[in-house]
């Protein structure tokens, strides 16, 4: 059985196909359009899965959307009608939307599906499993467990904000329980991501990388949270959550809270997108990151208690909290975690067609026995890499072997040199896993900033990823879960890390990003924690191989991995991305594929 799933119209649409339940492709609609998160039909991505599989639209047995549209309008209308009068400037605004398109929607996917059909005929059966249930099938059908509890958060699906239970390659995804819209876990810390000043559905991982500048312990972050808790979130000891209607404004309104009452009650002002960040900011992010933990803690603590289960699978967008991962890996309470690496909502389109297709076609699932491959995007040929470099004029070098390619690219990377690496397909998630990356070297104390300033032209402060083969995690990390994905986080080792002043909580948060902190200064964050990519060989060997061959050359096996894209862009996906990305940024060198570029 083969089948389409898509997701679309929130943000991340992405498209994926299965067949018989093995996945073959799937992509971001971002990639192709190079519009951040973006979230039309994706049309585009679906072209790609299909010609890529070399199936026609005509092939495709049943086509799977990751949610229920009208259970999604029922709550809207209900939620409109619920805080009546409030809110009519935001139902004024939806409802043409919904009545036009959004609510239509099978009959609009029958119509674009029919146009990417060569009979112009379309009669292809289209299933809508609920957004929770997509995310579920989407972590556990790409997991190493035959039978496992899962847990899905995010902001919202149709009602529901959290779901539990149990899943089993036998007998399918059993729904426990779930907390409803408007009590959101997702939601109250994207709210506070817009009170610090960023955007929502894309700059938690922002509000994520500052909270650790935070004063730990501080007599004012213990204040945030007590404000937090008293005032914001009631939290029950199951872990389930009844936020304060009063202090936010998302269920009906344009903006995830009013600022004004957010200002009175932590005594603060909103920070607008540019202004400079401050340690108060830090201090508040770092409240609702511990907040946001325990809460996660308690709910993991009732699910292993109401399922009895050994491994935990996790999905939805708080999943990509790779430093609530971590805290709730390291609780043990189950013995191993496993977190899809597209576990928004992209994934959600992976995860419709799996639900689907384990349902229809009543496939046993026995866990994967090898780590899920998550390189499901576009590749690109010789002589498409080619027809670049002669339409832009570039000088270049080719290697025929790759072993060559791998020590000359090692070697610029240990003259301090940054690199864009482009090779195979592109990953499928928000992370950069070694196939659209920027590498560079892991030592150089001026590297994180350069990088930030140069490179990427963002936020001075933000963190940046090491990638590190597998062989070689121990020497740098302290025990923890090792990551082919980035999400999780370690600490870098005792033995690496420098003293830090007695007065270091004094300094600003730009002069704390200055002093060294490790003998890995460009990938060691404040607290000492580094979000790791762990690289098995036969996962990327070239990737593999790279590190070896700079390992050899500086003693060090490390080196920095981020996206290959600059700010409020998507990563690259073509090798014209890769090269216009690569002109208009700090690079140094570009390889693409078997081709070097040097500027």
């Amino acid at each position: 059985m083969k089948i389409l799933g898509i997701s679309a119209y929130y943000h991340d649409s992405a498209a994926a196909v299965i067949e018989n339940g093995e996945v073959l492709y799937a992509a971001q609609e971002e990639r192709f359009s190079r519009i951040k998160n973006d979230a039309s039909f994706p049309e585009q991505a679906i072209k790609y899965c299909l010609n890529e599989s070399g199936f026609a639209i005509e092939d495709i047995d049943l086509i799977a959307f990751y949610d229920k549209p009208f259970l999604k309008f029922e709550r809207l209308l209900e939620t409109y009608y619920a805080f009546a009068p409030k809110g009519f400037k935001s139902f004024a605004m939806a409802m043409p939307l919904w009545l036009k398109e959004k609510l239509f929607i099978k009959q609009f996917i029958k119509k674009r599906i029919k146009e990417l059909s060569v009979s112009k005929t379309n009669s292809i059966p289209i299933n809508f499993p609920e957004h929770h249930l997509s995310h579920a099938a989407s972590a556990f059908y790409t997991s190493p467990f035959s039978k496992c509890a899962f847990l899905t958060v995010d902001g919202v699906g149709e009602w529901t904000t959290t779901s539990y239970g149990i899943a089993c390659g036998d007998t399918g995804i059993k729904v426990l329980g779930e907390l409803h819209f408007p009590d959101s876990l997702g939601l109250f810390y994207s709210s506070f991501t817009y009170f610090l000043g960023f955007e929502v559905n894309s700059g938690e991982y922002k509000m994520m990388g500052l909270a650790p500048y935070g004063l730990a312990n501080s007599e004012r972050v213990k204040h945030f949270m007590n404000i937090i808790k008293e005032m914001l979130v009631d939290i029950k000891p199951d872990g389930s959550i009844k936020l304060n209607k009063d202090f936010f404004e998302y269920p009906v309104g344009l903006r995830m809270v009013n600022p004004k009452k957010w200002e009175k009650l932590f005594e603060i002002k909103q920070r607008l997108p540019e202004e400079k960040l401050e340690q108060i900011h830090a201090d508040l992010a770092l409240a609702a990151q511990k907040v946001l933990e325990e809460i996660l803690i308690k709910l993991i603590q009732f699910v292993k208690q109401e399922t009895g289960e050994s491994f935990l699978c996790l999905a939805g967008g708080v999943a990509l909290n790779c430093v609530a991962n971590s805290v709730l890996f390291n609780q043990e309470v189950f013995e191993d975690i496993y977190v899809q690496p597209a576990a928004g909502d992209a994934g959600g389109a992976l995860g419709a067609a799996l639900a689907v297709s384990y349902i229809k076609k009543e496939l046993r699932f026995n866990g994967l026995k090898k780590p899920f491959d998550v390189y499901l995007g576009p590749k690109y040929s010789n002589l498409d890499i080619e027809r670049l470099l002669r339409k832009h004029k570039c000088q270049y070098q080719y290697f025929e072997i790759a072993e060559d390619l791998t020590k000359t690219t090692a070697k610029y990377i240990a003259e301090k040199k940054v690199v864009g690496w482009f090779n195979g397909r592109t990953e499928f998630g928000p992370r950069a896993l070694g196939n659209r990356s920027i590498l560079a070297d892991a030592t150089d104390p001026e590297m994180q900033y350069n990088l930030n300033m140069k490179i990427k032209f963002r936020e001075g402060f933000r963190p940046f990823a090491p990638v590190v083969c597998e062989e070689d995690y121990d020497d740098y990390f302290e025990l923890g879960k090792q990551s082919y994905y980035m999400l999780f986080t370690s600490k870098v080792k005792k033995s690496l890390r420098k003293n830090l002043p007695e007065d270091f909580q004094q300094y600003s948060l730009e002069e704390k990003r200055k002093f060294v902190k490790s003998d890995l200064p460009a990938v060691t964050h404040i607290d000492f924690s580094a979000r790791v990519q762990v690289v098995k060989k036969d996962l990327n060997p070239r990737l593999w191989h790279l590190i070896q061959s700079y390992k050899k050359l500086s003693g060090v096996g490390i080196l920095i991995n981020t996206s290959f894209n600059v700010k409020d862009e998507p990563i690259v996906n073509s090798p014209e991305d890769a090269y216009l990305c690569f002109m208009k940024s700090g690079m140094d060198v570009l390889v693409l594929e078997n081709y070097l570029i040097v500027k």
